[in-house]
């Protein structure tokens, strides 16, 4: 062959091949595995029951509490009950914050109690609290454009929801850029788009070098409140008393369980959600939808004795909330026994199960081409949905090593009223929304991992 034969050639290839890869799944050869799945999902009675006994009979499951360890110890030992293979757990060190007493009240122009919730990693006040005049801000630029102002007072920040992404940064970062400025404590507009007296709790930072201050959060209505009397010209005073503190690291756990591969159990696609939730309520939204939506996911697939090619693998990780450390810590041991980049992908679910949409994905273009052939699967419960970019907290670990990730998308119009909220709990969620978040996992995992080929990776 000549050489602009052979160049001819090695083009034609190299277009072509990202459509080789799409027709060779051949999405008739899986749509009827996939509507078993679908069927058995949405007429399951039982699932839905057992996370409602889980959350009732637990609660809240904090890193480093007891209610934590033994809803851990609860679900290992149904898990050894079942069939599903590898089932072990992961031994993490992870964060202890513990909140301990604390109350919030605006003294100054009338005496008014202000609902409140320390912020994850705050320090406490000191012993007899901290009582102050109150300047109260609308952005980072506004509290720079009045620094003078700031010092020997409480910080708020006044910032209305728009996105969660956008809206968090003031509650990350906001008692590190008040203290910058001479504040003797921070609070935060509770970070939601709607409220009922109901303050949102999460982390927060300090930056070494700048004084730790207090950090808290107030509710929506309130903030909105301590804004208007000082744009009236009153002065606002507020004392703030808070007992948090911060101890040694403890021992927790990662769950594991899984599908063993038929074919090539080697490679992995791994799927799950985090099991640890905030200090309050029962988050039965956040997370543990998402943890028992992904192990039923399994069971369905043992029950139907639809074992794939590849190995299916459920991990609840630990420590999501306030520190990352199960995801991280699966990251680390799945690259010292040389495994990681047997992980063809990895699936999270993390934003409620609310109504399914699809998912967001993450990865090379011809897998997406796969993986939207694989998602029309799910149009019988307009669940077929499946957008660029996608992943989720404890599968970015592995999505910073080159692995696919993909994160289920509901509809989360509702998802903010109660996220880190005292209300994160049972009544809020439907188990027929939930069954379809089931049945959505449940057939995006199964297909990748029953291919022919294994899901492209980006190059």
């Amino acid at each position: 062959m000549t050489r602009i034969g052979i160049l001819l050639t090695t083009l034609l290839v190299f277009c072509i091949s990202p459509l080789l890869a799409q027709n060779k799944f051949p999405l008739e050869n899986h749509r009827a595995d996939a509507q078993k799945l679908i069927n058995a999902a949405l007429s399951d009675e039982t699932s839905f029951d057992e996370l409602t006994y889980f959350v009732d009979t637990f609660g809240h499951r904090f890193s480093g509490s007891k209610s934590l360890e033994r809803s851990i110890d609860w679900i290992m030992e149904e898990l050894k009950k079942g069939e599903l293979e590898n089932v072990h757990t992961q031994e993490v060190m992870v964060p202890r914050w513990v909140r301990g007493s604390e109350y919030a009240a605006m003294t100054a122009p009338r005496k008014k109690e202000l609902p409140m919730l320390g912020l994850g990693s705050s320090i406490g006040t000191p012993q007899k609290g901290v009582e102050a005049e109150v300047l109260v801000v609308n952005s980072f630029k506004d509290l720079k454009a009045k620094a003078k102002q700031a010092k020997g007072k409480i910080v708020l920040y006044d910032v209305p929801f728009t996105t969660y992404g956008e809206t968090v940064q003031y509650r990350v970062s906001g008692a590190v850029e008040a203290a910058k400025v001479g504040a003797v404590a921070s609070l935060i507009r509770s970070v939601g788009p709607f409220s009922m007296k109901t303050p949102h709790t999460g982390n927060s930072r300090y930056q070494q070098g700048v004084k730790k201050i207090p950090h808290a959060a107030i509710t929506g209505e309130d903030a909105s409140l301590l804004h208007r009397l000082q744009k009236r010209g009153e002065t606002v005073r507020v004392q703030l008393y808070m007992e948090a503190r911060t101890l040694p690291d403890t021992k927790s756990r990662n769950i594991v369980a899984e599908i063993r591969g038929s074919e090539k159990p080697e490679e992995i696609v791994v799927l799950g959600g985090h099991i640890d939730s905030w200090d309050l309520g029962q988050g039965a939204m956040d997370d543990a939808g998402g943890c028992f939506a992904a192990w039923e996911a399994l069971k369905l697939m043992n029950e139907l004795g639809l074992r794939p090619r590849r190995t299916v693998r459920l991990v609840m990780w630990t420590n999501e909330e306030n520190g990352l450390r199960g995801a991280k810590k699966y990251r680390d041991l799945v690259k010292e026994n040389g495994t990681l980049h047997n992980h063809i992908l990895a699936m999270e679910s993390d934003g409620g199960v609310f109504t399914p949409k699809g998912f967001g994905f993450s990865g090379s273009d011809e897998a997406y081409k796969i993986i939207k052939k694989i998602g029309s699967l799910l149009k019988p419960i307009g669940a077929d949905e499946i957008t660029r970019g996608g992943g989720g907290a404890d599968i970015s670990p592995l999505m910073k090593e080159g692995i696919p990730g993909m994160g289920l998308r509901v509809d989360g119009s509702r998802y903010f009223w109660y996220h880190h909220t005292a209300a994160d709990t049972i009544d809020k969620l439907s188990a027929e929304e939930y069954k379809k978040c089931v049945a959505t996992m449940a057939v995006m995992a199964y297909s990748v991992a029953n291919m022919d080929q294994t899901l492209p990776k980006q190059h």
